[in-house]
């Protein structure tokens, strides 16, 4: 086991002992060895099964078969959701086949921040999260299930089944990806047809066709983003059957690992003789183990807010350090756009999720030791790849080293020698930035300041000339108490215009921005937040910021003196606590907790 990771579990494991041993002991209390409707007054029962068939209310009446919960994202707007409508009737058929039962116990909102990138609906985006996990919960609140099978893809949608599944600890989990689109147009194309049209130099309609060229079918978009990070995520925690992450829908060997994962989830309930519940599979190894894979892949910051509130729900106690010294240890072993020039179908086809755990397990840097939802526990079971073999599903040896060395590399020749996913700190507070996709050349940045309250207000003043210039954008007031921390991706291509021209560019902020965030050197997540006065609300235009990224510093260089002096300043953005149903949310902005903390209310904090 490489030494800093570790050192790094075992100082997990040792700051989150109190409160891992009181999670523990909650949901060891739950487990039952008998079904858990066996609880329930015949009224209640018979309202649980009513609408079921004379098979199924048979089976529901006895306590000898399992039942499975189904919660699933499906929506047909969203091409990453639609391809779950076929999802409960296979998984119905197969766990009757194998023995056990399954309803369909609710379904949970899934919103995309591709739709509302840049619009109002976007600050709802985060909260979502927590509104998935607490749907997640009142779908099993029933206390029906003996087992649960998660059905969700995309950016908020997988923490938030993650964090609600955790409620449940007790029961075991498996979780059903969905799989990418077929590749489309290249993301270096797009990109350039997107700067083309923050520069007016091509219309809506060519833009349209662009992005319709890219995003063109059922399933993930195939960049490396949030959605692509969390199956990465989900995989390398063991709750994934063996490289099922990244296979397309609508294929044969897609419904057949939906179908497996069903039978799957049956061997583990407490009515067998291999209990696997999920809150003991998500322990202080498989929290490091999807940092590792983040680091690893150069994945979404997003995760730097998620996995602290999915490790929080389970117990454990994560920060912001842990991912700086993980990433000094953990090399960059991908290029997948935005890191690259590939998708994550040329991942998938160069050896996939198999090849990178099989490389990480080699040296050191992944525990296998863990609970895992494949036949034998263990990580060790992850460097096999599905394959369809005279119709039947079987798991063979994924190939022994990537089958594309511009794709997956080795950690004896890393793209990088980290992660790239740094701590920023400073006179302007402390926050994240994603390295791996930004050239060396940008990471250092100084500049003059321009501040603004709205990103709408940067993109005018781009097209007005005005940031024609070195320049580093301070947006403020873009935390979770202000505005719901939307992402803030509609800024890259009028920043990467600024960058492609010549200039210094950088971005400091309190906000997010995209999991396809790439080459603009930023500071993000900045705490304290500016709607708790944070010192990003006392710098003004014009003052100088130095940016340094592979060091981790972000500093105003304004005399201490005078910078402490200065009166913060009030948010000039407004507007944006109602319409589009974001005065619902109101709570969720009073409550939230910081991003190093996972930006949610639904915990204690201290």
């Amino acid at each position: 086991m490489h030494p800093v990771l570790e050192n790094v579990t075992n100082e997990i494991i040792e700051r989150s002992r109190e409160t891992r041993t009181a999670y523990l002991a909650r949901i060891n209390a739950a487990a039952k060895k008998e079904p858990h409707r066996a609880e329930l007054a015949c009224g209640n029962l018979a309202h649980a099964f009513a609408a079921c068939g004379a098979g199924e209310k048979s089976d529901l009446t006895g306590h000898q078969k399992a039942n499975i919960a189904i919660i699933s994202s499906y929506n047909d707007m969203l091409s990453a959701h639609e391809p779950f409508k076929d999802a409960p009737a296979l998984i119905k058929a197969a766990i009757k086949e194998a023995g056990g039962v399954a309803q369909f116990a609710g379904g949970v909102p899934a919103m995309c921040d591709g739709v509302t990138q840049g619009r109002p609906g976007m600050e709802l985006s985060l909260f979502s999260r927590d509104v998935i996990a607490m749907a997640t919960a009142i779908g099993l609140s029933h206390n029906m299930f003996d087992g649960a099978l998660y059905l969700g893809v995309c950016d908020k949608i997988v923490p938030g089944l993650l964090i609600g599944a955790l409620s449940f600890g007790h029961l075991p989990a498996v979780f059903v990806p969905a799989g990418p689109m077929p590749s489309g147009l290249p993301n270096k194309e797009k990109v350039r047809i997107r700067q083309l049209y923050a520069e007016g130099k091509i219309g809506r309609k060519e833009l349209l066709e662009s992005e319709s060229a890219s995003y063109h079918s059922a399933g993930t978009c195939t960049f490396y983003g949030t959605a692509n990070s969390n199956q990465m995520m989900v995989e390398i925690m063991g709750l994934h059957l063996p490289g099922s992450s990244f296979i397309n829908p609508y294929t044969p060997l897609r419904d057949e690992l939906t179908k497996a994962a069903a039978r799957q989830v049956l061997k583990f309930t407490a009515l067998g003789d291999d209990f696997r519940p999920i809150g003991h599979a998500i322990d202080e190894k498989a929290i490091v183990n999807a940092i590792v894979g983040l680091l690893a892949t150069g994945g979404s910051t997003n995760h730097t807010i998620h996995l602290v509130a999915i490790a929080r729900a389970a117990g454990i106690i994560i920060n912001w350090d842990d991912f700086d010294k993980l990433s000094r240890a953990v090399p960059l072993l991908t290029r997948i756009y935005p890191n690259g020039q590939a998708d994550i179908n040329h991942f998938q086809a160069a050896g996939g999720m198999g090849v990178l755990i099989a490389e990480l397990l080699k040296n050191g840097l992944l525990h296998e030791d863990i609970l895992t939802v494949a036949d034998q526990r263990g990580m060790n079971n992850y460097h096999q790849e599905p394959k369809l073999v005279d119709g039947k599903l079987v798991w063979e040896p994924c190939p022994e080293a990537s089958l594309d060395a511009e794709v997956i590399s080795t950690v004896a020749k890393p793209f990088a020698a980290g992660g790239g996913l740094h701590v920023m700190h400073g006179n302007l507070g402390r926050g994240v930035s994603k390295v791996s996709a930004v050239a060396e050349k940008h990471q250092i940045v100084e500049a003059p300041a321009m501040v603004f309250d709205d990103q709408d207000d940067v993109v005018a003043a781009f097209r007005r000339g005005e940031m024609e210039k070195d320049v580093i954008v301070v947006l403020r007031f873009q935390g979770p108490k202000s505005n719901g921390m939307p992402e803030l991706h509609k800024l890259t291509p009028s920043l990467g215009v600024l960058q492609d021209k010549g200039f210094k560019v950088g971005l400091v902020t309190d906000g997010r921005m995209s999991g396809a965030s790439g080459k603009v050197p930023s500071a993000i997540h900045m705490c304290p937040e500016c709607e708790e006065g944070g010192p990003l609300t006392k710098v003004r235009t014009g003052d100088i910021i130095h940016l340094n990224t592979q060091t981790g510093e972000v500093n105003v260089l304004v005399d201490a003196d005078e910078f402490n002096a200065r009166i913060p300043a009030a948010n000039s953005a407004k507007g944006h606590h109602f319409g589009m149903g974001r005065e619902l949310f109101g709570g969720f902005r009073l409550g939230a907790s910081s991003a190093e903390t996972g930006a949610s209310n639904l915990f204690v904090v201290d």
